[in-house]
């Protein structure tokens, strides 16, 4: 029986307790030197308990935080049942009279029930006590959770101390790359892990984050069903905290879940031969936690009412305006999330893109809404000046019957009303804000760019940019519509679900099974249409969408400048930052205004002023030529507007300040390699945390400049594809007659679908649907790339297979095998794929696959 290789290699069912490709690489340490942290058994729980003291500002600030969330749920439930079971509303709002023999002004315990009676009208009420009872239960647990995690802080505490040399004054002000650098180096000394002499930062964020990438990989390949179309409502995104906690309880840690620890997939996940099994396993289980996500709606839901009365209306009184503003939804931080991109990341890219996604939605006020607020404010603001003004004269006005009551209202109804009220000093620019977005948050659908102006692109960012009374209602209605997506949406991709983890699994020595497309490999995930064209061997199955993998790389890298990668990722990641370089700073030097001091990278050109950009070069389109410069001058000037460091001025004196302190010289991050944010703190603590704060601004410019940039070559090549495209499809029209039949039946086969966005589809046609040729460049440049053997660390699961090219070029087609797997005409599959029946659907199996090898 012919074998070949695959994409993602099966691996032997033998398990253990340690993480896969762990069992034989234990290293010897003598009894003598283990220390207290030598081999610690859950990496993962323990790195995240690591991060999450340092995210809580230590064990003081993290134990009072958890201590006032049980004081804080005892108050709801307790407050709730004494207002619905305590007070005599008629004694409140005057309806009866109370006889008083010291005064005859109404008290406020006077509209108190007696404790007698408050007790029994709570006995005599069922529903009362089914919720007394779930809520005794469910605080209880949270008891016993915060005693134990008080006791596993208290170690994490002891290992800041003792092991990292920290005090927990000090952490507070501490970088995390600064705990993650030193934790690193107390592997050589402590070894932490027994499995693997050094750790690595991607070793880190990978025990951190890897169920978190797991949901990355699936909402960028569309796998969750958070989209949906409503008859009214059209395209909708419905993507809650419940609905999140129901995809994790499912996928990784509930009970029956795919994984059967903290670190490895089950092994039944990672052979094909019983996709369709599990597949029914799997749904039935999703069935069943939807029936009982339908049982406990009534009491989810009068919690979540609860809640948010508690925790919105004092805002809303304070700031009526407050249900206006707009928050990045939760889809959107999943969809806008890099692999390995740790929480307090995301959200410092979210939060300096805010003003400028505020300012964009506000470009599409309605002008008749504007006219009808206007007036509306105006009547209010009239009757509210005259009730004012009535009672400045006199204060017996208030006690009239609903005068303050009215002035509440007519305060609120003038707040809202300027909501609809655009600044008069307000300019149009959406392209220009757009492109400002886009510097922050590094994703955007292709059919956006030269859009911005249109309602259906404010449409569907405001999927991703809700308002917070959306947020908020959402968040109401979770309860009643999780098991409707769980019973009738999730379980139909059940069967797609099992072949992503079995295809998309790949285990690491000295980390265990995580997410491939976390581990930012190009040649495996690369996208041909971001700047990996002829590194990358993915088929259009395995290819990150929208540049994920390419963006998650270029941000980890820009976040992690200590970190190591494979040389094939080295030198992709070092050819852009060249590239962007050279493009940006005009093959110039750095400013002679700028001290040696101070890094010579792209940003401080950016940042201090205009470049002079040098055209792009493409050697097969000239037509490129200074577009992708062009865009990046525009949007480096965008970026400039509203970037944290405003000025020039203002970099110069801060980095030249925060240098002063430390006494580090920083080099050139092209040149020796050195980054300016590798360098240590200051003599202090507020030294050392403005130092790292001026240097992670560099950090993050740097990040935004590389993602503009990208999008812009992505752009430029989208269209140039499409020219190539139409011109090709001219001459083949041409030629139509003279094609065979069997070839017409197979369109495919030298093509590959052109880069479009599943996550924001688009009913105008665009270049983004429309199939391209595949250069003849490409193939001699990837066929090198794939001669490479897969690493030594990483062993992959079974998966699909994909075309490749014989010797002199000639194409050897892959038939297709049961489980989603491919084999050569010919031959047979290889022995680790099981037969299976055929499936009667083409949506049950992955796609089919044509790869140029």
């Amino acid at each position: 029986m012919a074998h070949f290789d695959t994409e993602y290699q099966r691996l032997e069912a033998s398990y253990s307790d340690s993480p896969p490709g762990e069992e034989n690489l234990l290293m010897h340490v003598p009894e003598g030197t283990k220390s207290q942290w030598h081999h610690i058994e859950n990496l993962d729980l323990f790195f995240q308990r690591v991060y999450n003291l340092h995210q809580k500002n230590g064990f003081t600030c993290m134990l009072m935080g958890e201590f006032f969330e049980l004081v804080q749920l005892l108050f709801v439930v307790g407050f709730t049942v004494f207002l619905a079971n305590c007070v005599d509303y008629d004694v409140l709002f005057a309806n009866k009279f109370v006889n008083h023999t010291d005064s005859s002004k109404v008290t406020l315990p006077d509209a108190f029930l007696p404790i007698d009676v408050c007790s029994a009208r709570i006995r005599h009420n069922a529903f009362m006590i089914f919720v007394l009872t779930i809520s005794g239960v469910f605080w209880l647990h949270r008891l016993v959770k915060f005693i134990y995690n008080v006791c596993c802080y208290w170690e994490i505490q002891s290992f800041y101390i003792n092991a990292l040399k920290m005090t927990m004054s000090e952490l507070p002000y501490a970088t995390w790359q600064e705990v993650q650098a030193r934790i690193v180096e107390i592997q050589k000394e402590h070894q932490i892990c027994i499995h693997k002499k050094e750790l690595t930062e991607l070793d880190i964020y990978h025990r951190i984050l890897r169920f978190k990438n797991y949901m990355v990989a699936m909402v960028n390949k569309s796998l969750l069903p958070v989209r949906f179309r409503l008859p009214v409502l059209g395209d909708c995104v419905f993507y809650t905290r419940g609905l999140k906690y129901n995809f994790e309880l499912i996928f990784f840690w509930g009970p029956g879940s795919l994984f059967e620890n903290e670190w490895s997939l089950k092994p039944e996940y990672k052979r094909g031969g019983n996709r369709l099994e599990l597949a029914d396993r799997l749904a039935s289980r999703i069935l069943w936690i939807g029936i009982a996500n339908l049982l406990l709606c009534p009491v989810i839901l009068v919690w979540q009412i609860l809640y948010a009365f508690f925790s919105y209306t004092e805002v809303i009184k304070r700031e009526p305006g407050s249900l206006g503003a707009r928050c990045w939804s939760l889809y959107g931080r999943c969809y806008l999330r890099h692999f390995n991109e740790l929480d307090h990341e995301l959200m410092s890219r979210l939060s300096k893109g805010y003003k400028a996604a505020s300012k964009y939605m506000n470009c599409f006020l309605s002008p008749l809404l504007t006219v009808v607020a206007k007036n509306v404010a105006f009547f209010a603001g009239s009757l509210l000046a005259v009730l004012i003004a009535l009672t400045i004269y006199d204060e017996d006005v208030l006690a009239v019957e609903h005068v303050l009551s009215s002035i509440t209202l007519l305060g609120v109804c003038i707040t809202v009303c300027r909501s609809f009220i655009p600044d008069k000093h307000m300019v149009f620019c959406p392209e220009q804000l757009l492109r400002v977005i886009l510097a922050h948050i590094h994703y955007m659908p292709d059919h956006w760019q030269g859009n911005a102006h249109r309602y259906e692109t404010r449409d569907q960012f405001s999927q991703l940019f809700q308002y917070k009374a959306v947020f908020i209602l959402e968040e109401l209605l979770s309860p009643v519509v999780t098991p409707i997506i769980l019973i009738f949406c999730l379980r139909r991709k059940s069967l797609e679900i099992i072949d992503f983890f079995r295809n998309f699994t790949v285990e690491v020595v000295g980390v265990g099974d995580t997410c491939s497309f976390a581990q930012m490999d190009i040649r495996q995930h690369g996208h041909p249409a971001w700047m990996s064209e002829g590194k990358t061997e993915a088929s259009i199955y395995q290819q990150a969408e929208d540049g994920k993998t390419e963006l998650s790389l270029m941000h980890f890298a820009i976040t992690n400048p200590h970190w190591q990668p494979p040389l094939e990722t080295t030198h992709f990641i070092s050819q852009l930052k060249e590239r962007v370089h050279r493009e940006a700073t005009g093959a110039e030097t750095h400013s002679p205004s700028l001290s040696e001091s101070e890094p010579r990278s792209l940003v401080a050109n950016l940042v201090a002023g205009p470049s002079t950009l040098a055209s792009v070069h493409f050697g097969r389109d000239s037509s490129l030529t200074n577009h992708a410069a062009a865009g990046l001058s525009d949007g480096a000037s965008a970026l400039r507007s509203l970037s944290p460091i405003s000025s020039s001025l203002h970099l110069r004196g801060s980095l030249s300040a925060a240098h002063r302190a430390s006494g580090v010289t920083s080099k050139a991050m092209t040149g020796s390699g050195t980054d300016a944010r590798t360098v240590s703190s200051g003599s202090s603590a507020w030294e050392g945390q403005f130092t790292s704060l001026v240097l992670s601004e560099y950090a993050s410019t740097e990040m935004s400049i590389h993602a503009l940039y990208m999008h812009e070559l992505h752009k430029q090549q989208s269209r140039a594809e499409l020219s190539r495209h139409t011109w090709h499809r001219q001459e083949s029209d041409e030629s139509s007659d003279s094609v065979p039949d069997e070839v017409r039946s197979e369109p495919n086969t030298h093509s590959r679908n052109f880069p479009r966005s599943h996550t924001f589809p688009t009913t105008v046609p665009s270049p983004s649907a429309i199939p391209t040729s595949v250069s003849a460049n490409s193939g001699t440049s990837t066929g090198q790339e794939g001669a490479k053997p897969p690493s030594s660390s990483q062993r992959r699961h079974s998966g699909p297979s994909t075309d490749h090219f014989g010797a002199g070029g000639k194409v050897s087609r892959l038939a297709r095998v049961p489980m989603g797997g491919w084999a050569e005409d010919g031959q047979a599959a290889p022995k680790h794929h099981e037969p299976l029946p055929e499936e009667s659907s083409e949506d049950e199996m992955p796609p089919r696959i044509h790869k140029v090898a």
